[in-house]
Parts: structure tokens; C-alpha cells; sequence
């Protein structure tokens, strides 16, 4: 569809972005710097000169550069003729162009319900009022029915995204008793996480250089050669500005930075100095609110596409501005990703060591569940069965425990 854009400040260039991934085309800008919004969003003179310009111009919808009230849409929409879209819309018709999973959808869904329900009110009140309802709207009862219906199914979904955040706990629990540590990959949207998911996996991830590329969560194990074993989880984008409500919507997928025992932060290197700054602030600040205390590691990604000069300059700007070490590095080309391992790795607890005297006659499954959930450094064989186990300190206590249940000897060795 051909659109104009509406601003009441100067940077337009997120809004264009989301536009341009809806797939639409802005042939307009209309930019009115002011300290705060009016009925229209933008000034009486302004919006009259927007209504002749959609009038001559064969405008379709119009894309407004902030969340409006149920007021100002109406108002803009009755004037206008033609649909308008605010910042949140653009971003709801963006997740629900990505949701591909179920649980994605659902949380799609409560979210689009939890954004209609002040504009439906807003109709609804409208028309007692005796005005005519407008695009989206009907009569009174119509209008009542729906907001009525919004309830129910907002009650519906958050029952079957709670199902689905009890079953994914289990599987938590169930990893964590396997000696397992969570890392989530958190960021901007379209900092690269899905491509350091895929570098540090070797799984199969849908890679695609758009905003919201990742909607739902994949959790992948990652293979170093070390002995704690660690789960990857990529994580939905952070974009600025988001309503508590629409945060609250991906809640379950959110919590797996909340659970995360580290949480890399990734910020692109290859925005402008101003919008890395932004971005790596809106990001930490999301981050610290989801979780207390977090295990930060930054990482600077796609260092393959700027020069060591700038990368330095960079790095420099966003680490006084944080206060933490950054690493920077590429997830496309691997470069300096083996850096983010060891800091992964000294951030964690050390593996725990200890050497293991076993009677000769033990059954041939317990071998086999200490090769599975350990790594086993040596095995002799002298009047008994001696070996060295390096393992998790989440299973630790646990292979202690089955060794000693079947008439062992555990010694304890310094890391």
C-alpha cells in the first residue's frame, strides 16, 4: 500500500524500517517538531495540509510515528479517510506476519487484543455519543459484542500460554538435573542473534536481515569440547519504547533471559554511533528489568563489516557508556567468537573434579550414564575400577551420590 509518514520528531528512520518490512511504501514524509501531541498528533494547519495531500495523491494508509490514544486515532482517521497505523500497530502487524509457531501466535494474538481493547472502548464511546463510528467501527451493539469477545479470548490465551510455560519449566528442570547451563542470546532486533545461534551450534537457524526475524525462542546445545555443558537460547529482539502490556504478552519467551544463568548482549557495530547507543541502553535497561543481577557479556557483532579503527572507536564509546568490557566479533565469519566462549566459561562456575573408586562388579548402564553426563578422563583397571570425572557442578552431587549407591569411593580433587 502507499502510505505518507507522520512525525512530531525529527528520527524517522525506525519507523521507515518497520514500514518498509510490512512490505508498504512511504511516498511522503510530514515531519512537525513539537514537545507533545495534539488531538490530530499533529498540529489543525498541518493535518488539514495532510488530508489534501492523501486526497490528490491516492494515499491508502498513513504510518504515525508514535503510540496514539484512542482519541487522536479517531480523530486522524475521520479527517484522513484512510486507515491509520500507529508505531505499535506497525510492530503487532509485523509479529503477526512472523508468528510461526503456536506459542508465537497466541502471544501475537493477546497482544492485538490487549491493543484494541482502549480503541474499541474509545468506539464504543463514540457512538453512545451519536457519532459515526468510522473504519473499524459498527453499531453499538456490534462494537459492544466484540469488546466483550476480546475478553474472552485474551482469558483463553494467557490459560494456554500458561500451559505452555509449565511444560517449558519442565524441560528447564529437566536439563538443569542433565548439569546443563542456560545462556540466552538478548538484543536490539536485528543485532544478529540468530547467526551467533548458528555459529556456536552448528544448528540450522533461519537467518534474515529484517527487524523481528525471531518471534519465538530455539534453545540449541552448544559444543565446545568442555566438560559443563551449555544449552543456547535465541531470544525475541528488543526494540525502544514498548508498552508494558506488549513486553507482558511475550512474557514466556522473555523469561528465558530471566532464567538464564548468562545472558550475551549483542549490539550491531554497524549502526551510527548515536543509534548504537540507543539501542545498547534500551537493551541493558530491558534486560535489568527482566532479571536482577544479571551475568552480562557484551559482544559487539559484525566487526567483518567496518574497519579495526572504527571497531576500536566504537568499542571505546559503548564501554564508557555501559561500563562493561565489550568483545568485539563476528558471527558471520567467526572471528574473535572463541574470546566470548572463555568469557562465557570464567563467568560460570568451574566444572567440578573428582576421581571415583568403583567395585569391579557394577552394572554396564552406570558406566554408560557417567560417560553420558560427564567427561571421563581416564578409566584403569587395578583390583578395581579407578577413573577420573569432570562434570557439571549442577550434576556433581548427583553422580556422587549414584557412585556411592553402588559401593564407591569418591575422592574430591582441587580445580
Amino acid at each position: 500500500m502507499i502510505g505518507v509518514l507522520i512525525s512530531i520528531k525529527e528520527d524517522t528512520a525506525e519507523l521507515k524500517e518497520l514500514v518498509k518490512t510490512l512490505g508498504h511504501e512511504i511516498k511522503e514524509e510530514f515531519v512537525q517538531i513539537r514537545e507533545r501531541a495534539t488531538p490530530y498528533y499533529v498540529g489543525t494547519g498541518k493535518i488539514e495540509e495532510i488530508k489534501e495531500y492523501v486526497k490528490n495523491n491516492n494515499i491508502e494508509i498513513a504510518f504515525v510515528n508514535d503510540p496514539l490514544r484512542p482519541s487522536q486515532w479517531y480523530n486522524m482517521e475521520k479527517i484522513l479517510q484512510i486507515p491509520v497505523y500507529d508505531r505499535l500497530r506497525i510492530i503487532l502487524e509485523i509479529f503477526a506476519k512472523r508468528a510461526s509457531r503456536k506459542e508465537a501466535q497466541l502471544q501475537v494474538k493477546l497482544a492485538q487484543l490487549e491493543y484494541e481493547k482502549p480503541f474499541v472502548r474509545e468506539l464504543f464511546r463514540r457512538i453512545k455519543e451519536g457519532e459515526r463510528a468510522g473504519f473499524l467501527g459498527g453499531g453499538e451493539y456490534v462494537v459492544a459484542d466484540y469488546y466483550e469477545m476480546i475478553k474472552r479470548q485474551t482469558r483463553k490465551i494467557r490459560k494456554e500460554l500458561e500451559r505452555i510455560r509449565e511444560e517449558r519449566e519442565l524441560k528447564r528442570r529437566k536439563r538443569r538435573e542433565k548439569g546443563f547451563y542456560l545462556v540466552s542470546i538478548a538484543g536490539y532486533t536485528n543485532a544478529g542473534k540468530s547467526s551467533l545461534l548458528k555459529y556456536l551450534t552448528g544448528e540450522k537457524v533461519v537467518i534474515e536481515e529484517r527487524v523481528f526475524s525471531t518471534l519465538s525462542t530455539k534453545t540449541c546445545r552448544m559444543f565446545t569440547g568442555k566438560s559443563v555443558p551449555i544449552l543456547l537460547t535465541d531470544t525475541v529482539g528488543f526494540i525502544k519504547d514498548l508498552p508494558h502490556w506488549l513486553v507482558d504478552a511475550f512474557h514466556s519467551t522473555l523469561e528465558e533471559i530471566y532464567l538464564a544463568d548468562v545472558v550475551i548482549l549483542l549490539i550491531d557495530i554497524t549502526d551510527d554511533v548515536e543509534e548504537m547507543k540507543i539501542k545498547a541502553s534500551t537493551s541493558l535497561k530491558e534486560i535489568k528489568a527482566l532479571k536482577k543481577e544479571p551475568n552480562i557479556i557484551i559482544a559487539l557483532n559484525k566487526i567483518d563489516l567496518i574497519e579495526e579503527k572504527e571497531i576500536e572507536r566504537k568499542r571505546r564509546i559503548i564501554e564508557d557508556l555501559l561500563g562493561y568490557t565489550c568483545i568485539p566479533i563476528s558471527a558471520k565469519t567467526g572471528k574473535n567468537v572463541e574470546k566470548l566462549i572463555e568469557e562465557i566459561y570464567k563467568v560460570l562456575p568451574s566444572p567440578a573434579r573428582f576421581r571415583v573408586k568403583l567395585p569391579k562388579k557394577i552394572p554396564p548402564d552406570f558406566l554408560r550414564w557417567i560417560e553420558k553426563s560427564a567427561s571421563v578422563r581416564y578409566i584403569k583397571m587395578d583390583g578395581c575400577l579407578n577413573m577420573e570425572v569432570v562434570c557439571s557442578q549442577r550434576i556433581k552431587n548427583k553422580i556422587i551420590g549414584k557412585c556411592e549407591k553402588v559401593g564407591g569411593e569418591v575422592i574430591i580433587c582441587e580445580n
